[in-house]
């Protein structure tokens, strides 16, 4: 294949994409990722997935601190590539960058646009309790996940998947499906769909503490945030003061004894928390410093001595 590209990724989710384009024999002319970030206890810098796959398959990479970086543009420039492709970047791109490439950019992003355009789109599908989502590869204009719709292709949620574990699986789907379609795309073969403005949803970054579960919550929209959450922030409650991480839970079904949102009881062994409507059984929990044990491990660890309450947000 004659096209040159140039790949933006940072996390895991964009490492399927880049292989598989390398794969399927694409030249990529360069691989642009975050800067190597500190990390763990130590702070000792770690790069990001994209950076680390890359340069095990022997591709260029640049890591500009900011894409007003003229060093950065110019080799861009002058890598004469006829399109870019972005997955998880993690960085809003400007005009006079989607302007280099011949082509301009195309994007992949984990969900059914334009629903959940922005940067939590698969934690949002779980926390609205969507029955599916997917990924979208669509072209890139100025304005976040807004450009037009080249392909989808549909994920059902099931209901245990955490944000991790669909993750997996969209990233799959979307470095499939690119290579699908990019050949063609490329060869202006496929003509986009303008994305129906009255029918879209947006979320924005996930902060640490929205992981603090809420008291104005169903339990059922309680367990989808446990879900939602994980692997992070993690969802938590306030234990004696303390973040109680909760990595699985399930509602209560037909459990009717009545009690303040905050409650706590062991209901069946187990430690259970009361929310707006219904209760939250804890199945798997986390103490500061611990480590994830059961549910009944934790009321056992108590000798079922549980205060009368959790901190809800």
């Amino acid at each position: 294949m004659s096209e040159r590209l140039a790949f933006f990724g940072s996390p895991e989710f964009a490492v399927p994409t880049l292989r598989a384009l390398h794969a399927a024999g694409h030249d990529i002319a360069l691989v642009v990722t975050q800067p190597d970030r500190p990390a763990g206890r130590g702070g000792r810098l770690q790069p990001p997935p994209v950076k680390t796959a890359a340069l095990e398959l022997g591709l260029a990479v640049m890591q500009p601190a900011t894409m007003r970086d003229e060093g950065f543009r110019t080799t861009l420039r002058e890598a004469g590539v006829d399109a870019g492709v972005v997955a998880a970047y993690g960085k809003l791109l400007p005009q006079a960058v989607l302007d280099l490439p011949r082509r301009g950019f195309v994007n992949v992003h984990a969900s059914l646009l334009p629903r959940w355009r922005g940067a939590s789109p698969i934690a949002a599908a779980i926390l609205a309790g969507d029955p599916v989502t997917g990924v979208s590869i669509m072209e890139m204009v100025l304005e976040m996940d807004a450009g037009p719709v080249i392909s989808q292709v549909e994920e059902p949620i099931r209901p245990d998947d955490t944000t991790g574990t669909l993750e997996a699986r969209i990233a799959g789907l979307g470095a499939q499906e690119l290579v699908r379609v990019l050949p063609d795309w490329l060869a202006g073969q496929l003509q986009a769909t303008p994305q129906d403005e009255r029918l879209v949803t947006t979320c924005g970054l996930l902060r640490k503490e929205d992981g603090h579960l809420r008291a104005s919550m169903t339990a059922q929209e309680a367990e989808r945030a446990v879900r939602a959450y994980d692997p992070w922030p993690g969802a938590f409650v306030l234990f004696e003061g303390q973040p109680l991480r909760i990595w699985r839970g399930e509602v209560l079904a037909g459990e009717a004894r009545a009690a303040e949102a905050g409650a706590l009881r062991v209901i069946g062994g187990e430690p259970a928390v009361r929310f707006a409507e219904g209760w939250l059984a804890l199945r798997e929990v986390q103490r500061p410093g611990g480590r994830r044990i059961a549910g009944r491990a934790f009321v056992a660890g108590l000798r079922g001595q549980l205060p009368a309450g959790v901190g809800l947000a």
